[in-house]
């Protein structure tokens, strides 16, 4: 079988390979906020708010596939670089069977442990209802999502990465089907809108295990055999995806406290707002990244430094011009994309239209941090990957939300992130820098 991943890419094939992954992460990014319409416009914004409180459990849980899938497929691709193909179906299956047990205890878990954990998260009396109906629906089945999301990544390190797109555009047209169905035709409240998420992770999940189970591509499931280093090196790899889920969990826990001592409940549901925008904005920047990180994988197992170059060239290239496209964008997207979710003529409205002129800036320079973590994530170095995600998404935002309101009151919460992507930026280049020492990926090092 022809190994995509093996190509001399140009810029426009480039494009075309990672252009699925892009689709892929905005399509999940879109119905997603769909999902958020649906609750916000048809059950109210205390339910919009309480989806956000149980966010931080959906984003540990996400965040376990998010790091096995991204370091897991480091280590995959090295192997299939470095011509181990028996190995790397070994190390494919393995990482799939271990992701699935751990999705499956860990959900186990915040299930039983539901009401307590939002109550932690910053639910009161009103949301707290809303919050254990959405919570424990999702949780029920939410290990099914975990794999759903360990393929994402997987799809392109198996050279499959359309299939992908397809399964997620068809996952996703399905959530928006139930939703309407659960939430609008049948009026089963928050409780639609995750019975309709739920029923997306099935397709999402199963799908790829039917599809793995045969020689259907250069990887499939054989026998599992276990090793640990394959799983820990994975782990490390992967890491700072992991750290970047568990940040935006503690940081949107942090925002929901500091705006419900603030603004109360409309200041919550403006806060998740603007979150759904950056989520979608920034899905373009993480599609283009994890496309691209096999491509790098392999071309750091096989050892040629000048397709690296070429390869790191073009995509600094393109996050440059895209982070200034997507800034401009965003700006242009602020009216109407805060009037989908309420009335203009609400507190809410207000609130997150003021908001989203500040919050926005931040576009400018996730597009760089986003990349060079994932960068030093297929080259298997974890730790600096770690360190830019654990600054960008935790140490820096945090910093932020609690000093800034100090200074510059109700400002000071929508300027943490822009100044924590701008200060990210600066480590990030610095690191980029640094690490070309090791891997030689600037176009003037020998």
């Amino acid at each position: 079988m022809q190994n995509e991943l093996a190509k001399d890419f140009n810029l426009s094939s480039l494009l075309r390979f990672t252009l699925p992954t892009i689709t892929m992460l905005v399509f999940v990014a879109t119905y997603t906020i769909v999902d958020g319409i649906f609750v916000s416009r048809y059950v109210g914004t205390e339910a919009l708010s309480a989806t956000n409180i149980v966010f931080p459990l959906i984003n540990i849980l996400m965040g376990v596939g998010i790091m096995l899938g991204t370091g897991g497929s480091a280590v995959i691709g090295r192997t299939l670089g470095e011509g181990r193909i028996d190995d790397a179906r070994s190390n494919f299956t393995l990482i799939v069977t271990f992701s699935a047990i751990l999705g499956l205890i860990l959900s186990s878990i915040a299930f039983i442990f539901i009401s307590p954990l939002c109550r932690f998260l910053g639910a009161d009396d009103v949301l707290l209802p809303y919050c254990i109906d959405y919570g424990k629906i999702l949780m029920s089945l939410y290990f099914v999502a975990v794999i759903q999301v360990l393929f994402q990544t997987l799809f392109v390190t198996a050279g499959k990465p359309h299939l992908g797109l397809w399964l997620n555009v068809t996952s996703g047209l399905s959530n928006i089907f139930f939703d309407y169905l659960f939430i609008v035709v049948f009026d089963w409240g928050i409780a639609g809108a995750a019975w309709g998420t739920a029923t997306s992770f099935l397709i999402g999940g199963l799908f790829p295990l039917w599809y793995f189970a045969k020689p259907r591509a250069i990887l499939y499931f054989v026998k599992p055999k276990w090793d640990g280093k394959t799983i820990l090196s994975s782990v490390l790899n992967g890491s700072s995806e992991m750290v970047t889920s568990g940040a935006m969990a503690v940081t949107t826990f942090l925002f929901n406290l500091t705006m419900m001592k603030t603004l109360g409940q409309d200041g919550v549901a403006a806060i998740t707002i603007i979150l759904y925008a950056q989520f979608l904005f920034s899905a373009a920047y993480m599609g283009f990244s994890n496309g691209a990180a096999p491509i790098f994988s392999y071309i750091y197992g096989n050892r040629n430094i000048l397709r690296m170059k070429k390869m790191f060239k073009l995509c600094i290239q393109i996050i440059l011009m895209s982070s200034v496209l997507i800034s401009v964008f965003s700006f242009f997207m602020a009216t109407p994309t805060i009037s989908i979710f309420t009335p203009k003529n609400t507190d809410t409205y207000k609130i997150a239209l003021h908001g989203y002129h500040i919050f926005a800036w931040s576009f400018l320079f996730s597009g760089i941090n986003i990349f060079t973590s994932s960068f030093f994530t297929a080259l298997s170095n974890g730790l600096l990957s770690a360190i830019i995600s654990f600054l960008r998404t935790f140490l820096f935002v945090t910093v932020c939300i609690l000093f800034l309101p100090n200074i510059f009151g109700i400002n000071g919460i929508w300027l943490a992130i822009p100044i924590a992507e701008g200060l990210t930026a600066i480590l990030a280049i610095t690191l980029l820098y640094i690490g070309n020492k090791q891997y030689h990926y600037l176009q003037y090092s020998r």
